[in-house]
């Protein structure tokens, strides 16, 4: 590999580690020129994955996109880069299995809210006032209220479910795709409970 800095071809790897689920092998190189150490990755080449925009628009999957906008929304949290590639390599298989060509933004979107609510909720609802595009602070409490049910019924030792977004079905194949799916949106978390009229 060609070096970053000094940009000589003569490196060496120093350490190895494949990833949980198998699928990608992390390599950390050193460069014998200038000592300097870097990390590559090898994966399998496979079909490339398309994201339908909310414009309709089509454009090649980017896992480096996603990485990027997870950073941002982690920024100044104790959270690693290596759980942030690792939760980013989950959402690229999940959309790599559960869909063979392309898959809407909207999954992606919910993807990431999923995998950044399970590493830290200030991340989650920074992601998420971006992504859905809050306009007032009811929106941020309707996102923050189930979390803070989760919290009350941890300390007072009940199990409470946790809501999360529910993801589209599998699209058909480009040529029968609906321009009208375009326009969905991921299912809001923590709907209000239905109240029980009196008998």
């Amino acid at each position: 590999m060609r070096c970053l800095r000094c940009k000589k071809d003569n490196d060496r790897v120093v350490d190895s580690r494949a990833s949980a689920d198998g699928t990608v092998i992390r390599r950390r190189r050193e460069c014998l020129e200038c000592f300097l150490r870097y990390t590559t990755y090898e994966r399998i080449e496979e079909t490339p994955l398309r994201v339908i925009k909310k414009s309709g628009e089509r454009v090649r999957f980017d896992r480096e996109r996603i990485l990027a906008g997870m950073v941002k929304a982690c920024e100044k949290l104790p959270i690693s880069i290596e759980e942030l590639e690792a939760a980013t390599a989950r959402i690229e298989t999940r959309c790599q299995e559960e869909y063979d060509r392309e898959v809407e933004s909207s999954v992606i979107g919910s993807l990431v809210m999923e995998e950044l609510r399970q590493l830290n909720q200030v991340a989650y609802v920074r992601f998420a006032s971006v992504y859905r595009e809050f306009k007032d602070v009811s929106q941020f409490l309707e996102t923050l209220q189930p979390m803070l049910d989760s919290r009350e019924a941890a300390a007072n030792g009940v199990d409470a479910p946790r809501a999360l977004p529910a993801l589209p079905p599998r699209l058909p194949p480009a040529s029968l795709a609906n321009p009208a799916l375009d326009a969905r949106r991921p299912t809001e978390p923590g709907a209000e409970p239905r109240e029980e009229r009196d008998a």
